[in-house]
């Protein structure tokens, strides 16, 4: 799927970009797994695993039925990319899909990538019948990202996002870490 950043979507951006949107696979993992340690460097200030982070990506790609990841190239490198995952929704008797991961290049920021993204998404999802919806999740304190799914006509939901991250260690015990709270057990 070839996407132009150009003309009326990205008004005033200050670059007009081809991106090229396909379906990640194994030769990808590198570049997203980079991408993803860069975002959570910048979003959290968090130092991920290279080796975990790597292993993760591979998985993922090693399991279609939780999730796929789509890349975005433009001048013939992934200078985008984002991870979907699946939710099952009893009450619409469907899915949601998840988007995750989402990351762009700092040079291409503003130039389309994410847009191109997103409507890879919504044609895939608009073709699968059993989708119900699309949602992220988003750093509270991340303005830019917050006003760019705003734009795209995405809403805040009334849902607050809970959590309790098991922290296995390299047994697999589960340490019974709390990331949000802080809490231990």
């Amino acid at each position: 799927m070839v996407v132009s950043s150009g003309g009326d979507r990205d008004r005033g951006m200050g670059m007009s970009v081809d991106w090229v949107v396909r379906s990640a696979g194994v030769a990808d993992i590198p570049v997203i797994a980079g991408f993803n340690r860069a975002m959570a460097m910048e979003t959290e200030g968090r130092r991920l695993d290279e080796e975990t982070i790597v292993r993760g990506v591979r998985r993922l790609m090693d399991r279609p039925a939780a999730g796929f990841y789509l890349v975005a190239e433009t001048g013939g490198r992934v200078e985008a990319s984002l991870m979907v995952t699946y939710e099952w929704t009893d009450w619409r008797d469907g899915l949601f899909w998840w988007i995750q991961s989402v990351y762009v290049s700092p040079a291409y920021r503003r130039g389309g990538g994410f847009r191109a993204l997103f409507d890879a998404v919504i044609d895939r999802a608009r073709a699968d019948r059993d989708v119900r919806g699309i949602r992220l999740y988003v750093e509270r304190d991340n303005a830019v990202a917050r006003r760019t799914y705003e734009a795209l006509g995405m809403g805040a939901c009334p849902y607050i996002l809970y959590e309790w991250e098991f922290g296995h260690d390299d047994d697999g015990a589960d340490e019974g870490y709390n990331q949000s709270n802080g809490e231990s057990r």
